[in-house]
């Protein structure tokens, strides 16, 4: 008789600390999945991941000892493979363990603590040292968390122990092309050890990090028969008969710039429901930044729940309150023009009075974006909205941005997105429906703080500027580097000046999600105070 077994992927959303509900949501899931044989959840399930310092607190482990019972006690008729964080007392683990009928039939230790990038798992967890391989049903299966798949002896190991299948428990988060770069790790581990692979990632936004799904099932000879949907929960039903997969599923595949912004919305969605906001609010320009916020927004949480302020001064083209106008009628929000002339000049007024007559300057300018963040701010605070900082990646590297200005807000949804990508995310939502008037794509971007004033009056066109940041942020590449690559040597000098001496700006900024292969903050940690940079220049 052929050993069957069906295997239930739960690619579920979590939120990190709610370890009621997130149980409540586990036990639900085990009862509508009764006609599997054992169901899948992803990486640190019932406290959600990262947990970050959380994890230190005795606290965290008294309500984890209930949250378990209950999942013990709902594993009657399904085994239950699920993770979380253990400790003895010294030492604190990241462990998946399999429940059922009452008892605990597996139970492994993460072997691999990925410490880079957004990682830092070592300074949390001990490593584990031994493989897991149990057998249920007539299957021979080995247990993996995560970074365990992304070095080749865990699984090795495990196969070595007899293991004829591996499930892969997961919270790897997205950035541009993840996606294609796991499947490829997937297929050289599966087909290194011809074992068949279930890999159950979760999915949701949690500060920084997108978590976009994408779980996969691998035959024995690599090839990815199951697939299941980008930044979406969803629950499959994998079957396996004599260790053979016998199921073959597809979730819609999109493209590069698709996927980016599907990401975009659900990082926003979640940052705004798990942190108990009721409404988005933002400063609309007329610019290209803040109407693809403003899609985001809308996108995400629904047009009755988002508010846009048009802040004219002076220098604000007409064409600039006629296309945010626009806009807002396209997508349905509300719309307030609130002139901030009155303000600003009363500013200028006294100004003098406390630093001399002197020239006009970035002074001057920075006031007109500092009385917009005045009244954004105050709004937010009477309303319990939340304010969208607009501000993208090419503009926060070189800090063309104002502190206490365009860059007041609790969360920035562009920041890890470069100039260039946003026209081709703003594009692309166009595709979907009106949302962004063209002329707001097609015009020459301004910070409309001075007369006729054009980004490229400081700074290099973004194509070029969005190459060099991208080398020296994201690859950390030399000025030797990046000159012998034909960049101008002033521009790559001036570009690079700018990055490093904006780091103090940045760290007063909101957070937003990582989308690309380096973002700033967590990720990217430099010095305020440094003089590296003199070296560098001095090269």
């Amino acid at each position: 008789m052929a050993a069957e077994l069906t295997i239930a992927l739960a690619q579920i959303n979590l939120t990190v600390g709610a370890i009621s509900a997130n149980t409540e949501k586990v036990v639900q899931l085990i009862k509508e999945q009764s006609d599997a044989d054992i169901i899948v959840f992803p990486e640190l399930t019932l406290t959600g991941y990262p947990l970050e310092d959380i994890v230190y607190r005795s606290d965290l482990y008294h309500a984890l000892e209930e949250a378990i019972e209950r999942v013990i006690e709902a594993s009657q008729e399904t085994a239950v493979l699920i993770g979380y964080p253990e400790t003895d007392g010294k030492q604190i683990y990241n462990v998946v363990s399999v429940f059922h009928q009452g008892q605990r039939l597996a139970h492994y230790r993460k072997q691999l603590l990925p410490n880079y990038s957004i990682f830092d798992e070592k300074r949390y967890f001990t490593a584990g040292e031994e493989s897991c391989v149990f057998e249920f049903k007539g299957h021979q299966i080995g247990l993996l968390i995560c970074e365990d798949l992304w070095q080749p002896e865990p699984i090795a190991r495990a196969k070595a122990c007899g293991a004829e299948l591996i499930l892969s428990v997961n919270a790897s988060p997205y950035e541009e092309y993840k996606a294609a770069q796991r499947l490829q790790v997937l297929h050289q581990r599966s087909t290194e050890t011809n074992l068949p692979v279930v890999y159950v990632n979760q999915v949701g936004g949690q500060d920084e990090f997108i978590f976009d799904g994408n779980s996969v099932v691998l035959d024995a000879a690599g090839e990815a028969r199951v697939q299941l949907a980008h930044c979406e929960e969803e629950i499959y039903n994998a079957r396996f008969e004599d260790g053979v997969l016998k199921d073959s599923y597809q979730a819609p595949q999109l493209s590069a710039e698709a996927a980016l912004y599907k990401a975009l919305v659900l990082a926003l969605r979640d940052y705004v429901e798990k942190n108990g906001f009721k409404k988005l609010l933002l400063g609309l320009s007329g610019g290209i930044d803040s109407a693809l916020t403003l899609a985001l927004a809308v996108d995400a949480v629904g047009a009755d729940k988002v508010r846009a302020v048009m802040m004219p001064y002076q220098y604000t083209a007409d064409i600039s309150v006629e296309d945010a106008r626009q806009q807002a009628e396209w997508l349905g929000c509300q719309f307030d023009i609130v002139p901030v002339a009155g303000m600003v000049d009363s500013y200028m007024q006294v100004l003098p009075s406390l630093t001399g007559e002197k020239e006009l300057d970035t002074t001057e300018e920075n006031l007109q974006a500092r009385c917009r963040g005045v009244l954004l701010m105050a709004i937010s605070n009477k309303e319990g909205s939340l304010l969208l900082s607009t501000g993208n990646k090419s503009e926060l590297a070189v800090g063309y941005c104002t502190l206490y200005g365009d860059m007041c807000g609790g969360f920035a949804p562009v920041k890890d997105v470069s100039k260039g990508l946003v026209y081709t995310l703003s594009r692309y939502r166009n595709t979907l429906g009106k949302a962004i008037p063209e002329r707001v794509i097609e015009r020459p971007p301004s910070a409309e703080l001075a007369p006729e004033q054009k980004d490229e009056d400081s700074l290099p066109p973004y194509p070029i500027l969005d190459e060099i940041i991208a080398a020296y942020v994201e690859q950390d590449q030399s000025l030797a580097d990046m000159i012998n690559a034909g960049y101008d040597e002033e521009t790559v000098r001036h570009i690079v000046r700018l990055i490093d001496r904006n780091e103090y700006k940045r760290r007063q900024g909101a957070v937003g999600p990582k989308v690309t292969s380096r973002s700033f903050g967590k990720e990217r940690r430099y010095p305020i105070t440094s003089h590296f940079l003199y070296t560098m220049l001095a090269l």
